[in-house]
């Protein structure tokens, strides 16, 4: 039975990658810090769990040593675009360094593959040149954020060429979907649930034009599992190539929950694009890989979920 190590596995996306192993019968060992991640997500008693950090290098040797992983899903990061931009500096202890770690270490203990959660909505700059932008369109993110993950992008080749490190790098859209944080600044989907649930004031960050491509985190998890077999040494979008603003979708959601107020606006974020809306015909022809939740039906799960929840 193969051995995956999934970092952040306690988090969001992580534990639907967790989920999917399990079903696949892998062995999983998580690493994750639950400083965004809770415990009560890695619910399977056969699931390895350690608590810690990523920039840990001790620990992170200690792990590889002991569990000697056959595949790593690497997921744990520093997320936030708005704080990649406030402490940029953190955001490259996490997301750059944190990520050398892991790679030296598969590189050493000789992984099979390392599969790298990257991101499309910032890969590709304020105005890429066409929408839905594929991988052939040029690399500029312009945020701290997306400059780290387009780092590890570049360190990963560089593993391959020099020590034989096999990798697939993941590019999502916009993923939401149940065990979405809603605290913070990310996930708007959940953000907006839980406080349409509650039946709170509901705040939209400057006019709600801001275009999305929303894409749930099962097919996510799905593409990740893919990876292991496909796709080798080349980077993939994950997306719907459907755009929705933040209006729309607030208008969708009040349509499910039953919510009966308006939204109030607030100022914009900094660091935020006004159009993202992926092309991942390039996954589906190398990965085999399509999204199978439009984005009503992933909504109304995801209402479930948080419904259940909180009890509501």
């Amino acid at each position: 039975m193969k051995t995956a190590l999934v970092t952040g596995g306690a988090g969001f996306i992580g534990s639907h990658v967790v989920d999917m192993l399990l079903n696949e019968k892998y062995n999983v060992v998580v690493l994750d810090d639950l400083s965004t991640g809770f415990k009560e997500n890695i619910y399977n008693k056969d699931v390895i769990f350690i608590e810690g950090d990523i920039r840990n290098k001790e620990l992170v040797e200690r792990t590889f040593s002991v569990h000697s992983p056959h595949y790593v899903f690497h997921l744990a990061a520093q997320i936030s675009v708005s704080r990649s931009v406030r402490e940029p500096a953190f955001d490259a202890e996490t997301n750059i360094s944190g990520t050398l770690n892991l790679l030296e270490a598969a590189a050493k203990y000789n992984c099979s593959k390392f599969i790298f959660t990257s991101s499309g909505g910032v890969m590709y700059g304020e105005s890429p040149s066409v929408f839905p932008t594929s991988e052939e369109c040029e690399s500029c993110p312009s945020s701290p954020y997306g400059i780290s993950k387009f780092a590890g992008e570049k360190y990963l080749n560089f593993f391959n060429q020099e020590f034989g490190l096999n990798y697939t790098a993941l590019r999502y859209s916009n993923v939401y979907g149940p065990r979405q944080n809603p605290h913070g600044e990310a996930g708007v989907v959940a953000i907006f649930l839980q406080k349409m649930i509650r039946n709170e004031s509901v705040t939209i960050n400057g006019d709600g034009k801001y275009i999305r491509d929303y894409v749930y985190v099962e097919d996510v998890a799905k593409a990740n599992i893919l990876s292991v077999e496909n796709g080798k040494n080349s980077v993939y979008n994950i997306g719907t190539g459907l755009g929705t603003d933040v209006n729309e979708l607030f208008s969708e959601l009040k349509k499910i929950t039953g919510y009966d107020k308006e939204a109030e606006y607030g100022p914009s974020r900094p660091g935020d694009l006004r159009k993202s809306i992926l092309n991942s015909s390039k996954a589906r022809d190398e990965l085999h890989w399509n999204p199978n939740y439009k984005l009503s039906d992933g909504l109304i799960q995801t209402y479930d979920f948080f419904s259940s929840k909180l009890g509501m």
